[in-house]
């Protein structure tokens, strides 16, 4: 007897005719995450600072359109978000990382990156959740963490970024316990080190990447598209019971 539950099931993560922003789309992670969207169905709105970049990586996927956003900037956010059609679906990539000693972070530098990868993430979930709010249809919302806001450990000095990247993961539960009876569902991802041009300088080290690939149980870095197939999954209906959850994507880095 053919089984027609399958392709059914497979359907579930699809996002045909959902909207879906992707902060820090035109690179890295979040170029990832915009390409597979697209592929999956979604009309992409590609997010980023750089909006030459933004509207170049737009162009490369069907329907997409590239926005430039300063994440950090609230009136900027509410005016870029008040200006998309409808969404549906909102990817927090954007993010930044000034490494130092923290005896040497400069309190110039620590707000920085507070600014992007915290405020940033809660500017832009503020603003589509605005929208999904008055919609009355619910909605879907993935943020980016890190392994390093899971651990305290690290393989150079990172605390701004790690602050951060914690901050996310609560962040994400409240807004999921917040948002959850009007059927918007928050989670996040929180990946490994990615071979992108965010970790360039660490993989212009031999040595550190060696050190990176035996300290993960699968032994290597991950791809940005590892990344973005687990934020399709959260994003997507197949993921209609998730919420308030912080996925890994860290070949068992963290489970040692």
């Amino acid at each position: 007897m053919p089984n027609d539950s399958a392709p059914a099931a497979a359907g579930n993560f699809r996002l045909d005719g959902t909207v879906a922003a992707v902060t820090g789309g035109a690179s890295g992670i979040g170029l990832a995450v915009a390409r597979m969207f697209g592929a999956a169905g979604a009309r992409v709105i590609v997010m980023d600072r750089d909006g030459a970049k933004a509207e170049e990586a737009g162009s490369g996927i069907p329907g997409a359109t590239g926005v430039t956003l300063d994440v950090a900037d609230e009136a900027a956010v509410d005016a870029a978000f008040a200006a998309l059609p409808e969404i549906g679906v909102l990817v927090n990539s954007a993010g930044i990382a000034l490494r130092h000693p923290a005896v040497e972070h400069s309190l110039g530098d620590w707000e920085k990156v507070v600014s992007v990868n915290m405020t940033g993430s809660f500017l832009c979930a503020r603003a589509a959740a605005r929208q999904m709010l008055a919609a009355g249809r619910g909605g879907a919302i993935v943020n980016t963490a890190s392994i390093m806001g899971l651990s305290g450990g690290g393989l150079y000095p990172n605390i701004s970024y790690q602050t951060t990247k914690g901050a996310i993961v609560n962040m994400t539960r409240a807004l999921a316990v917040e948002w959850a009876a009007s059927g918007i569902r928050v989670n996040a991802v929180a990946p490994t080190y990615v071979k992108t041009p965010f970790i360039a300088p660490l993989l212009a080290q031999p040595e550190l990447v060696r050190r990176i690939e035996a300290m993960t149980p699968l032994g290597r870095l991950a791809e940005p598209e590892e990344v973005a197939a687990a934020v399709l999954f959260l994003a997507s209906p197949a993921a209609g019971m998730v919420t308030g959850h912080t996925l890994p994507v860290d070949g068992g880095f963290l489970a040692q």
